[in-house]
């Protein structure tokens, strides 16, 4: 087992990390920028290195920085948690030449993985629905009508190296296409350093459900059920859950073992998610496999009593897995609390954080970075915790939820509370009815202040 964990992230995944090493009996060190040096990771960790200024790119995302922090106090691991360079093949890389052992994919899976046009194929090979659409990347406008037709629209333009819905167009007749085209190429170059696009046929009234697998380093996988994941806004999750209220017995298993198939397609080592679009007839197809920890894998651990960081480290260590398949036995529900003003189309607000109290009780769960007079940075991303309810069933945990929901108090800062209580109190989502275009049609003006 490893003796020191250096923790290649900020916010509350890095205080997530550090609990459980301290439960593990695992030292560990935090990094921070300039704007996170009273962040809680730094006061926590055992040791803290400063690794640059403010900005991502000079700390967080400045690999030399990063590996020299390593290196000075002593670590043997390196944990990315997520975003920043969790899914960077080349980080992966870096950490294996410098001997560290980087907690989670290997560069070869990542670079897998990553490609969302090769990821595909390698799923096709392995008997993995998929979605219809092109054989890898789409080289020109002429052959993108040659597969549209052949894929009947609607149909969806897609950046390979994609994310966040950057470089991606619904198309849903011809005419429409070589705007779309043009526009996604573009963006997609922006965005990514890289204008490839692959097309797919656009799965009308889909849902989003992930299957949270893993995988040790002797060829073992298992899964550990879904969670799904369809309250979005602009492609990004706001809410997620499990069980999924959509699931079947039956769908759960079929969708259990593709994932474990896409594992051993890979060799996969380590936890991640394989992500489907599901639809209103429940076909499943993959859309991307996630090679890290995942924001919303508490729900996951609610339900099945299971330290998903826990595994990771030991997973990393050379620990076999048991190789068994979880189901849910209670329900989870989690909702992103982010520095947000849903009355102004949620836009960012950064700032200092007055007055701080936090839900607890029964089946409560907080996880957080944040305390009075703590100043939001506007640097990064916006969450300032996870709140996660767990009960017995679904009703109960949707009733816990709007109970904790009410207890939480956060001043100085506008955050998305409003919109979470809307949607707790919503006819359709109480009743499992939505899927990802969920938001498009909700009564924003049912949120109160």
């Amino acid at each position: 087992m490893f003796n020191k964990i250096l923790i290649a992230n900020r916010g509350e995944i890095a205080m997530r990390i550090i609990r459980t090493c301290k439960e593990m009996g695992i030292k560990t060190v935090a990094v921070y920028s300039s704007a996170d040096k009273e962040s809680l990771p730094v006061r926590f960790a055992d040791e803290a290195v400063c690794i640059g200024p403010s900005a991502s790119k000079d700390s967080y995302l400045k690999m030399s920085n990063i590996i020299a922090a390593a290196e000075i106090t002593n670590a043997d691991a390196i944990h990315p948690g997520y975003g920043f360079l969790s899914e960077n093949a080349k980080f992966s890389r870096v950490c294996q030449e410098h001997h560290f052992k980087f907690i989670g994919a290997t560069p070869e899976q990542i670079d897998g993985m990553g490609d969302k046009a090769t990821a595909k194929s390698t799923m096709k090979k392995a008997k993995v629905p998929v979605i219809p659409g092109s054989d890898g990347l789409v080289e020109n406008i002429s052959e993108a009508k040659k597969i549209a037709k052949e894929i009947k629209y609607p149909i969806i333009l897609k950046a390979t190296a994609g994310g966040g819905g950057k470089g991606m167009r619904v198309v849903w007749e011809e005419k429409e296409l070589e705007h779309a085209w043009d526009a996604a190429k573009k963006e997609s170059g922006a965005a990514f350093g890289n204008d490839g696009i692959y097309m797919e046929k656009f799965i009308e009234e889909p849902r989003h459900i992930e299957i949270q697998v893993a995988g040790d380093q002797y060829g073992a996988a298992c899964h550990l059920s879904e969670r799904d994941c369809s309250i979005q806004r602009r492609h990004q999750k706001l809410v997620e859950e499990t069980p999924s209220p959509f699931m079947t017995p039956d769908l759960r298993k079929r969708m259990g073992e593709a994932a474990i198939k896409a594992c051993k397609a890979i060799s996969y080592e380590g936890v991640g998610t394989v992500e489907f679009l599901v639809d209103k007839h429940r076909n499943f197809y993959f859309m991307e496999m996630n090679t890290r920890i995942q924001v919303e894998h508490t729900i996951t651990e609610e339900v099945i009593n299971y330290d998903l960081i826990k595994e990771q480290i030991k997973i990393a260590a050379g620990v076999p897995i048991s190789g068994k398949n979880y189901e849910p036995i209670l329900h989870s529900i989690q909702c992103r609390i982010n520095a947000e003003d849903p009355f102004k189309n949620f836009a960012p607000c950064p700032g200092k954080i007055t007055n701080y109290y936090s839900p607890g009780g029964h089946g409560v769960r907080v996880d957080s970075h944040v305390y009075a007079g703590y100043v939001i940075p506007p640097f990064y991303d916006s969450m300032i915790s996870k709140l996660i309810t767990v009960a017995q069933t679904r009703e109960e945990a949707i009733t816990k939820m709007e109970r904790a929901l009410d207890e939480y108090i956060i001043e100085g800062v506008r955050t998305t509370i409003p919109f979470h209580k809307a949607l707790m109190r919503n006819e359709d989502f109480r009743k499992g009815n939505f899927n990802t275009k969920f938001l498009e049609s909700f009564d924003f003006s049912s949120m109160k202040e």
